[in-house]
This record gives structure tokens, C-alpha cells and sequence, in this order.
């Protein structure tokens, strides 16, 4: 063990030591966890899943909505030198079952909510553990209970730099990439959280976006790492939201559309000031950051980041200077370069390149992605923004090829929709692109060549019923002719002018 590790689980044994009988975590329901029984449970977490064979590098899979027991799971990974390998639960059976295939899995945790999600082609597999999150068994899993064992066990020798979970991100070869963040990118990520909103023990963070997106669990880790709380819902709800917001005083709300409107309006509802909340982050339309800030005392923090980067690589608080994504971070180096990784003056737009300990280790069994992504020694975002002359960021647009539709802040790319699309009878073009959209940010259109007639709703049907449901479009046209360029491929400018 080298003198300078420090991974998530001393972490979390600092906290247990400094802060023993300080509130950890908290359910829906009222179950309350201080850091000290946390590392307790923990430890013997881990201590069972050491007897079950597994061992340091091996990968376990997670299929569950947020829960005590989830969250155990991460620090348990930290401890025994496992990488999570959480799974999104929107997700189709097939879709799950081609990520499980990447993830090369030693282990699968299913919660009994989505154990309906588990693929039939797993019956067969040499899976080392195959255990249940919650109440009850299921065929062929054991209780994650009965895992919680005491003993000796101790700590495996974790390196901080080396990966603890991976994240799946951009589906642009069908199956979503997998991002590797090491221990040191969400310690560097939370750190450079902290210092910028000032995170103390005191915080409280409502953790109701799901622990398989960065945006969410990123939060979490950084108020754990203030030594703050954070309270969890295994789905959100608005009426619940504000009662445990008023309730347990809670300071920190992560948001995408339309978590922030929901909750405004059942705070509205229940006459409730949210008085305690201090702290909204993520991505909302304008009109609905300056309701927050004509409602409440809290202030919206938004920036630029993604899951390659752990999380924000600037950030700044709304009110300081609308539209804008703030500056870089205090561990983090940004720059903007054109197509030949040049530097761009300022006030010119240029792809987004960072720099430093929050930089994801790469795609999980993708040298070659990752590879062009690290070219030139920076870490190529594939979004564009452009430098005032004070160093503040504003976002532009997403370069062509990485394309991104982001409706309720799940990732959904035109060229997965469009392959789904085009497995459909008599269709012989599609483009599909992201339009706004008043409840979930941005929503889903497919514009589709076709001398059939066809149905929008048939459309929207196959692709849910292939691929995960919030990936179905919105909006559907049908054309007898794209516009296509004198390669014959499609015009995607031509179409979004044409069809806006």
C-alpha cells in the first residue's frame, strides 16, 4: 500500500472516526444511519463478500432503484477493491443484457423492483454471486442481508488511482461506452465541489436522481465527503420531496427537468417555503432557476461537465451572471481548441478539452475511443463553448458527431433511435434530433422516410418496445424524401431547418 492511496473507503473511516454519531443517511421511510454504523455495515458487507469468493479487480453489477443497501454496495466496492458497475433500470431487458455482456460481471444485485429486468440468457451464466437488495429472495439469488457477516476481514490495498465504478455514457455505437472513475476522480470531483459552494457537515442532500448517473451520486459523494447527510428515495416523488425537505431541513436538491418544477409546485400545494434549501445544481430552463430564486432563498448552481469528467468541470451560482457555465474549476484545466486542437482567441467557439484529476481513466475495453479522446495529451469533451474575457465558459452547442438528446437528464442518441427506427418495414431514412421541451428540457423528434403509411404511435411503440421507453420520440413527421447531400446521406442541418 502506497503512503500516498487515499481511496473512498478511508474516506469513509475518517468520517466514522471524526463524525461517528453524525447522520450519514436517511430513508424515505426514517431508517437513520450515522457514519459510524455506516462503516459498520459496511465492513461486514464486505467481509461477506469476501467469503463468497470474489476478489479485488472484479466487477459486480447493479440493477436497483436508490436504497440504503445501494449505497453500502459502492463503499463496500471501495473497500474490497470491486468496481460497481451500476445499471440503469429505464433500460429494456435487452439493452441490460448487452451491458452486462460488456461489464464481464463476477457478481449481479437485483432489487425485487426490477427484478423483471434480469435477462433470461443469465439462467446460464457462471455469475460468482447473484444476490437480491431488499426484502424477500428470488429464484437463484440470496438475500443481500445474509451477506452482512462479522469477522476479521480486513480492508483489501486499494489504489487511489485505481477504477472504482464505471458509468455507462454515450450509446453511439449501440451499446453505451462505459466511463472507468477512479477513487481519486470523485474525491478530486467532491473536493472541488465543496470548496466551490462551501459544503460543511451541516448539509443535507436529497438523493432522489438515481445512484446509476453521475449527476446524482456525485452530489451525494461530494455532501458525504463535507461530512454532510443525505437523505435517499428509491424513486422520486414531488409531495414526498418537500416533506423530507421540510422535515430533515435538507440543503441540497440535484435537478433536471422537471425535478425542480415538481417539487415548486407541490411546495406551492402544501404552503411550504423550503426554507432550509440553500442549494439547487444541474440544468433547468431559465424561466423555471428565476421561479426558484422568486420562491425561495436558494440559489441555482449550474456549469459545464459530463460523466468523463466526474461531474462539474466549472461551475458558478445563476445569479452571478445568467447563461453563462462558469469557471473552471480549482483542480481543473480547461481550454478550447478547433478541429486541429489549436487554441481559439477569445470569444471564438472551440471544442471544450480539460485537464486533471477529475479526467475519467477511459472507456471500459475501448482503447481506440478512448485513445482519440485523449489526443494531444487533453481530454476532448466533444461540446463546443467559447471564453469571455474574465475566463467564464458559455456552452454552445454539442459538435456533430456527439450529438446528444437530453430529456429529463437521461442520455438518448439520435443514431440509436434512428438504427431503432430503421428496423421497421417500408422505412428508408429517419433523422432524429432534440427540440425543446416545456416539461422535460428536450424532447425526442424523428423525422421519417417512408412510401408507406405508417403510424406515429407504431413508431413510438417499437422503439419502447426495443430500447428503453425514454427513448421513444415525441414528435413524429413522415416524408416521402429526406434531404440527403451529394454523398446521399442525409442532411441533418437540411432537416432541423425544414422541420424545426
Amino acid at each position: 500500500m502506497s503512503p500516498w492511496n487515499y481511496s473512498l473507503y478511508d474516506l469513509l473511516k475518517r468520517n466514522a472516526d471524526s463524525l461517528g454519531g453524525h447522520l450519514a443517511l436517511l430513508t424515505e421511510a426514517g431508517e437513520a444511519v450515522t457514519f459510524a454504523e455506516l462503516l459498520d455495515r459496511v465492513d461486514r458487507l464486505g467481509t461477506g463478500l469476501t467469503n463468497r469468493g470474489l476478489e479485488t479487480g472484479d466487477r459486480l453489477a447493479i440493477l436497483a432503484q436508490n436504497s440504503t443497501e445501494f449505497f453500502e454496495l459502492y463503499f463496500a466496492c471501495a473497500r474490497n477493491g470491486y468496481v460497481a458497475y451500476p445499471l440503469n433500470w429505464r433500460w429494456s431487458v435487452e439493452e441490460i443484457e448487452r451491458m452486462l455482456e460488456r461489464a464481464g460481471a463476477r457478481a449481479l444485485l437485483v432489487d425485487a423492483l426490477t427484478m423483471d429486468k434480469v435477462p433470461d440468457s443469465l439462467a446460464d451464466s457462471d455469475l460468482a454471486l447473484r444476490a437480491q437488495i431488499g426484502g424477500g429472495e428470488s429464484e437463484g439469488f440470496c438475500a443481500l442481508a445474509s451477506l452482512y457477516e462479522d469477522g476479521d476481514s480486513r480492508p483489501n490495498a486499494v489504489a487511489s488511482d485505481s477504477p472504482f465504478m464505471v458509468i455507462a455514457t454515450a450509446a453511439v455505437d449501440v451499446i453505451p461506452r462505459g466511463a472507468i472513475l477512479s477513487h481519486t476522480n470523485i474525491l478530486a470531483s467532491s473536493a472541488q465541489q465543496i470548496a466551490a459552494m462551501g459544503l460543511t457537515s451541516e448539509d443535507r442532500n436529497l438523493l432522489a436522481l438515481p445512484l446509476f448517473h453521475i449527476a446524482g451520486l456525485g452530489n451525494a459523494f461530494a455532501v458525504l465527503q463535507a461530512g454532510g447527510a443525505n437523505i435517499l428515495m428509491p424513486k422520486f416523488d414531488p409531495a414526498a420531496a418537500v416533506r423530507l425537505i421540510d422535515e430533515w431541513k435538507v440543503t441540497y436538491l440535484s435537478d433536471f427537468p422537471p425535478v425542480l418544477t415538481n417539487v415548486l409546485d407541490a411546495a406551492a400545494e402544501a404552503s411550504s417555503e423550503l426554507s432550509s434549501l440553500r442549494i439547487v445544481s444541474g440544468l433547468d430552463a431559465p424561466d423555471t432557476m428565476q421561479r426558484l430564486h422568486a420562491e425561495t432563498s436558494a440559489d441555482f448552481w449550474t456549469g459545464f461537465g459530463q460523466t468523463e469528467t466526474s461531474g462539474f468541470v466549472t461551475l458558478q451560482r445563476v445569479r452571478d451572471l445568467p447563461g453563462a457555465a462558469g469557471k473552471a474549476g480549482n483542480l481543473t484545466s480547461v481550454d478550447l481548441v478547433d478541429d486541429d486542437d489549436r487554441p481559439v482567441p477569445v470569444g471564438t467557439a472551440g471544442e471544450i478539452v480539460v485537464r486533471g484529476p477529475l479526467v475519467f481513466l477511459g472507456y471500459d475495453g475501448q482503447k481506440d475511443v478512448t485513445d482519440y479522446t485523449f489526443r494531444n495529451d487533453w481530454h476532448h469533451t466533444g461540446d463546443v463553448g467559447r471564453f469571455d474575457d474574465d475566463g467564464t465558459l458559455y456552452y454552445v452547442k454539442r459538435k456533430p458527431e456527439k450529438e446528444l438528446i437530453k430529456p429529463g437528464g437521461e442520455n438518448v442518441y439520435p443514431a440509436e433511435v434512428e438504427n431503432t427506427i430503421m428496423e421497421m418495414d417500408d422505412v428508408t431514412g429517419v433523422c432524429v434530433f432534440g427540440v425543446p421541451d416545456p416539461k422535460w428540457g428536450e424532447g425526442i423528434k424523428a423525422i421519417v422516410e417512408t412510401p408507406a403509411e405508417l403510424d406515429a404511435a407504431a413508431v413510438r411503440e417499437h422503439v419502447g418496445s426495443r430500447i428503453a421507453r425514454f427513448k421513444r420520440p415525441q414528435h413524429v413527421v413522415f416524408t416521402e424524401a429526406l434531404p440527403r447531400n451529394e454523398e446521399g446521406a442525409i442532411d441533418r442541418e437540411a432537416v432541423k431547418e425544414r422541420w424545426p
